[in-house]
């Protein structure tokens, strides 16, 4: 009987618990007209409705730049900009009204695909686009009329967290109406952050040209903290980029993490796929920005030493880890890694490579009392699996005597000591008669 996975089976089985961590969520996905216009954007709209059908509740909120100044430039009419906003009179209201009206149409067309042999096959979704935002003029600055540009004044968010429950898609345009029945052009990533806010949203999405946010060797920069994403936009204010969609979306993301949005997601368009490998797999694809609040995992380092002792001893006093001097943790402190709250070490663990077996021993797992609840110990295996990963070692291995049902949930499963490195088989305490368990890295 062939026992082989396919990767299909492999990787649904690793997207598992994202899958259950995201049903039920609201997320708002910003999709910029650049992005419409993308020939990807098909396969976008696929993987919004797979999110839908999963049970995630998406509002979707598309803007219209590219659109608005293609269909005044075909009429040689000419729309300045001021301070990265359209100056919007009233002939380019009327153009910009043509363009998110046929953008609308156009969205929720794609939505009711239904062919077979189409990702889309199947799917029966509601798309409800109405009256939820209330617009007001942004009025004079610096001498400049705005004329028809405008800013949100309120949020229906009773009505659209209603529809969400109902079980539809809320997509959201540029064009928005004020109480006195006028209509004004706003931009996408105003709406999209300040609704992420007011539904308290769980994950605030956008795309752009680029994969997220590079670094000086053009590799992209997995997580920004609001303080370091303030600093990537202003090298690209400083380098005349700020109203990029990357410079857009971080204004938006920084705003929207420090209002309590806890992850904010930058994508590229152009690669298929980007949303499910960024919400699905281990690794992420693109740049999130995080909550100043929220937990690190990260390396240790000396400093951590106090600490990881802390955590450690009363395990080790109950007999559940195995004792270790404050001089061993010194020498082996780099094999450590550990989980930061507001500088309080609430959970570590230690990755024993053996290179010559590609193996590695994942010990000293220990997470603080109060938090236990969480998945941190979820988060420190799936780490030290990226790691043992990057290190070209194929697969990770335990020895416990108290938590043989939490590794086997975890997809670790029972060997003899044969599996063992030499090394380490010949130091097994036979008094302690750990279980061993082990498990693929990838």
């Amino acid at each position: 009987m062939n026992t082989r996975k396919t990767p299909l089976v492999k990787g649904f089985r690793q997207s598992a618990p994202y899958l259950n961590a995201h049903v039920g969520k609201t997320m708002v996905i910003m999709v910029g007209g650049e992005a419409i216009a993308d020939p990807n954007f098909a396969n976008i709209v696929s993987d919004i409705a797979l999110l839908h059908s999963l049970g995630i509740h998406i509002v979707m909120v598309y803007g219209a730049r590219p659109q608005i100044s293609a269909l005044l430039q075909q009429q040689h009419y000419t729309s300045p900009y001021h301070k990265g906003i359209r100056i919007t009179d009233e002939h380019s209201l009327e153009i910009a009204k043509q363009a998110a009206g046929q953008l609308q149409l156009d969205i929720t067309a794609r939505f009711s695909m239904g062919l077979n042999n189409t990702p889309m096959a199947g799917s029966q979704i509601n798309v409800i686009s109405g009256n939820f935002i209330i617009a007001q003029p942004l009025g004079i600055d610096e001498g400049i009329d705005f004329c028809h540009s405008g800013k949100i004044r309120r949020i229906n968010s009773t009505a659209i967290t209603s529809q969400l429950e109902q079980g539809s898609i809320v997509l959201l345009g540029p064009i928005a109406s004020s109480v006195t029945g006028e209509c004004f052009n706003l931009t996408s990533e105003e709406i999209a952050t300040q609704v992420a806010i007011r539904l308290g949203a769980d994950k605030l999405i956008g795309f752009c040209s680029e994969q997220g946010v590079v670094d000086s060797n053009n590799d992209i920069i997995s997580e920004l903290l609001p303080h370091e994403a303030e600093l990537t936009l202003q090298q690209l204010i400083d380098n005349d980029e700020q109203q990029s969609g990357t410079g857009r979306f971080l204004r938006g993301a920084i705003a929207a993490c420090r209002a309590g949005v806890p992850r904010s997601h930058l994508l590229s368009y152009k690669q298929d796929g980007a949303l499910i490998q960024e919400l699905f797999s281990l690794d992420g694809i693109g740049t999130q920005i995080v909550m100043s609040s929220a937990e690190k995992i990260r390396r240790a380092d000396i400093n951590d030493i106090g600490g990881i002792l802390d955590l450690i001893q009363p395990l080790e006093a109950e007999g559940i880890l195995v004792r270790r001097s404050r001089e061993q943790l010194e020498r082996e402190i780099t094999l450590f890694t550990v989980i930061e709250l507001d500088n309080l070490i609430i959970g570590c663990a230690a990755l024993y490579p053996y290179p010559e077996e590609k193996m590695a021993e994942m010990a000293c797992v220990a997470i603080h009392p109060d938090f236990r609840d969480g998945d941190r110990g979820v988060l420190l295996l799936n780490k030290l699996c990226q790691q043992a990963r990057e290190s070209d070692l194929d697969n990770i291995f335990v020895l416990t005597t108290r938590s043989l049902h939490w590794f086997r949930e975890q997809g670790f499963y029972e060997c003899d000591i044969e599996q063992l490195p030499l090394v380490k088989k010949d130091l097994y305490n036979y008094q302690r008669r750990s279980k061993i368990l082990i498990t693929p890295t990838s």
